[in-house]
């Protein structure tokens, strides 16, 4: 495991290369990079992605054009102009990497929605942001990059206005997964374990946070990096037109095999969690 300022460095040296960038943005469908909900075989991925931000934003009450949001972890902020769209709120996008978040704001300006969506260049360990802002703290599929999840949890904690909601979605070991059968998926993303149902709960009651509901969907990793390696593997001509690398594309390969064998092994669990301040 790399120390935390290495592991951040890392991390967003790795977002903003060309070769991830014109991966997820190609593969994924330029909106979002997170785990999707299929709820049909051969499903697109940027379909079933959509699905799971509308799964999210229905387990969301109450809010309107009054309501701030913070979506953490934001890549190219998909979820966030849904949620612009869906309750005219205002979002404030937080994402590492300065590409994806170039992206975003262009996406954001040829919507007309710059207005209403905020981004925020920064690491969710040490948000530089005032306390109690946000009705909402969002955030899907990025808490599993940080050695310090308790960071992240008190910092979301900190954000919110009472009784406000933390919503997130994450790919994590399952509880009573066998130690070191993670491994080779631990060692690609330089960390010593993935969160867990049991380890949320723990950290949501340390901070404070009730917990309000857990959707687990273990299927759905399965389904998820099935597809994706699928479309790399019919799409590699094309992102080697867009400047990726073979090597790179070898390894996505079979790192996204790790995760799916991980997923069906019953090692891994994804789902969204949703706690209340």
């Amino acid at each position: 495991m790399l120390e935390k300022e290495k592991l951040v460095d890392v991390t967003k040296e790795y977002y903003d290369s060309k070769n991830a960038d014109e991966f997820y943005h190609t593969i994924w469908g330029g909106e979002d990079i997170h785990i999707g909900i299929y709820e049909r075989e051969n499903m697109p991925i940027l379909e079933a992605s959509h699905n799971t931000v509308r799964k999210m934003t229905s387990q969301l009450e109450g809010i309107s054009e009054s309501n701030e949001i913070l979506d953490i972890g934001s890549g190219y902020g998909g979820a966030a102009r849904y949620l612009v769209k869906t309750f005219d709120c205002k979002v404030s996008c937080l994402n590492l990497s300065d590409v994806e978040n170039e992206r975003n704001r262009q996406k954001n300006d040829e919507q007309e929605l710059s207005d209403k969506i905020t981004v925020y260049g920064g690491n969710f360990e040490e948000i530089p942001l005032k306390d109690e802002l946000f009705d909402v703290v969002w955030s899907q599929d990025a808490i599993l990059h940080s050695d310090r999840k308790d960071k992240v949890f008190h910092e979301a904690y900190r954000l919110l206005k009472k009784g406000g909601t933390f919503i997130f979605t994450d790919p994590m070991q399952a509880d009573d997964c066998p130690k070191g059968v993670l491994q080779p998926i631990l060692d690609r993303i330089h960390l010593k374990q993935l969160g867990s149902v049991k380890l949320y709960k723990e950290l949501a009651g340390e901070v404070g946070f009730s917990i309000s509901e857990i959707i687990e969907m273990p299927g759905q990793l399965v389904n998820h990096y099935s597809s994706v390696l699928e479309k790399l593997r019919e799409n590699e001509g094309l992102l080697l037109e867009k400047g990726c690398e073979m090597e790179y594309i070898t390894r996505m390969k079979k790192g996204l095999q790790h995760w799916v064998d991980g997923g069906k092994e019953n090692y891994l669990n994804w789902g969204i969690l949703k706690m209340v301040k």
